[in-house]
């Protein structure tokens, strides 16, 4: 048996870690899953601001899933992280990542020395200059993943890697026995919406959009005059309605549609303009996940939004189910698994 690893992901309100066991074939099985909620603050869009408590909040998770393996791998992905369309004449892959820094420099937020940079190839092209690669260029300003990485650390754990959530959530979603064809992968957060777009099983295209559920909760509970968890459970019943039974609904609905449909806009808007940027890569449809991929009426209004089909992502597709799981006993996870097991699926070769 190869070593198990575990994939941990840091959310905005609970923790979530699998454990899977890669085979040596390019599969692996799944052992374990469990979540554990964090209290609201303790990361905040995407950034730990309260280390100790998610600290403390691993070490009750890790104890209450009953996982095995100290190796992990945590994800990033956040408005301090970025990943750009970036090409450079052709070289070593060594080579250009060691001169980042100054080609980098323009497209960065923040001084070279500040951020972790690395570069995603994706393709090769003939240029004025020559070969080229293109790629996307991947940065992240240092605090804003120290703040995980310190997390994990102190809960005891030996950290293998650092990846990118985009990332993950292509390996999780994406099915690598039949990979083809341009998917747009788009993961709706509690307090961040993340799309990726992939060719082929290999991301193109990454986008963070700083808004998510949590934030149509609020509009719910300060429009409403309600309660947080008041809104939510209205939120969580109503969705986007096409019929409603009273005066108090037709209110709630309408907020919901009021919030919604900026998200949906800025969706549409970002799948069509990597169609217009990349127009031999039409996006061919979208695959939804997070929390909120379950709001009543959602799949539908984005589906009408964006004139392609939706569905509903499941990351357990791609691995094998160990003893003692069956997929009744997943089936809840859906929805909010497919970055600890995209992050996990990292290690198989």
């Amino acid at each position: 048996m190869t070593t198990p690893v575990l994939g941990i992901d840091i959310g905005s309100e609970s923790v979530r870690a699998v454990e899977l066991v890669p085979d040596g074939h390019g599969r692996a099985t799944l052992h374990r899953y469990h979540e554990v909620s964090l209290p609201a603050g303790a990361v905040v869009r995407g950034e730990v601001q309260e280390p100790l408590t998610v600290t403390t909040a691993i070490k009750q998770l890790r104890a209450r899933g009953g996982f095995k393996t100290k190796k992990a791998i945590v994800g990033v992905s956040n408005q301090k992280v970025i990943a750009r369309d970036f090409s450079v004449p052709h070289a070593p892959l060594r080579q250009i990542r060691e001169t980042l820094p100054f080609h980098a420099q323009d497209l960065l937020p923040v001084p070279a020395a500040e951020a972790l940079l690395d570069f995603y190839p994706v393709s090769e092209s003939q240029g004025d200059e020559g070969r080229m690669i293109n790629g996307l260029l991947l940065a992240a300003v240092k605090d804003a993943v120290l703040g995980n990485v310190k997390a994990v650390q102190s809960a005891g754990l030996d950290l293998q890697n650092v990846d990118l959530i985009p990332f993950a959530l292509v390996r999780a979603l994406l099915d690598r026995a039949a990979l083809g064809g341009t998917t747009a992968i788009i993961d709706l957060g509690a307090s961040s919406t993340t799309v990726v777009i992939a060719r082929g099983g290999v991301p193109q295209f990454v986008r963070i959009i700083p808004s998510g559920s949590a934030d149509l909760t609020q509009a719910l509970a300060q429009r409403l005059e309600i309660t947080t968890d008041a809104a939510d459970a209205v939120k969580q019943k109503l969705g986007l309605a096409r019929s409603v039974a009273d005066a108090d609904e037709h209110r709630a609905v309408q907020v919901i549609y009021d919030q919604s449909n900026e998200i949906l806009g800025s969706l549409r808007n970002t799948v069509n303009y990597f169609t217009n940027v990349h127009p031999d890569m039409p996006v061919e449809g979208i695959i939804i996940t997070g929390g909120a991929a379950a709001l009543p009426g959602l799949m539908n209004a984005l589906a009408d939004v964006t004139r392609l089909p939706v569905g509903l992502g499941n990351p357990f597709a791609n691995v094998t189910l160990g003893r003692g799981i069956d997929e009744q006993h997943v089936a809840g996870a859906h929805g909010v698994a497919a970055v600890a097991v995209g992050l996990a699926l990292g290690s198989v070769a």
